[in-house]
């Protein structure tokens, strides 16, 4: 392992994939770069995407970042749980939900380790789970500058388009990582622990004058 940094992160990524049932995993250095990615690779570009207007005010930026236009559905009370799609698209902010066997078939679901309140606290990062390998391929590269997991000077930037960012999780937050999954099954059977959605409150962002100018 000790031959190449990244394989710290990618051994990561797999033990995500175990828990999580998803068949592909890519960390991120945090969700809301997940979800531009998402949102970059579904093409949204002048489409309309509705999120709730009570969400982590980052959503609506990366949609607009993506090329979309926001539209807020009213919901209910003042917080959110758990997992919601990006309508209509195959993106789901479930920033709120980690738990065993979460993965939804044909779906890339981003996930949040950043900030006190999630189950897995690593300081900051995200991932993107799916089961589309081509999707999955280019996730891998786009969040790497456009790069493979090896150094610039053999790389052969084969991306396509050749695009990238710098939304790569560093190996040493996946080491974080590694040392706190063994907290996520139990340690007697080895089974996997089921965890509660978060609801957390937040702010009617249909409300604010700055996401009301960049909709159009």
């Amino acid at each position: 392992m000790l031959n190449n940094v990244h394989n710290i992160t990618k051994e990561f990524e797999r033990i995500l994939s175990l828990y999580t049932n998803a068949p592909y995993v890519v960390t991120t250095d945090n969700q809301s770069n997940a979800l531009f990615l998402c949102l970059y690779y579904e093409n949204i570009k002048n489409k309309e995407i509705t999120i709730p207007s009570r969400t982590y005010p980052s959503v609506p930026c990366e949609i607009i970042h993506a090329g979309g236009f926001v539209k807020f559905e009213k919901v209910d009370g003042e917080t959110l749980k758990g997992a919601y799609q990006l309508k209509p698209t195959k993106v789901w902010d479930s920033a709120l939900m980690f738990t065993a066997d979460m993965y939804k078939p044909g779906t890339h679901m981003c996930i949040s380790f950043t900030g006190p309140y999630k189950h897995l606290k690593l300081g900051k990062g995200g991932a993107i789970l799916t089961d589309d390998e081509n999707a999955y391929k280019w996730f891998k590269k786009a969040r790497f500058s456009g790069r493979d997991e090896c150094s610039y000077h053999i790389d052969d930037f084969d991306i396509n388009p050749v695009v990238g960012w710098n939304f790569y999780m560093m190996p040493e937050i996946a080491t974080r990582g590694l040392q706190l999954m063994y907290h996520f099954y139990d340690t007697e059977t080895g089974t996997k622990k089921h965890n509660d959605d978060l609801e957390l409150k937040y702010p009617d962002l249909s409300k604010f004058k700055i996401f009301k100018e960049k909709l159009r």
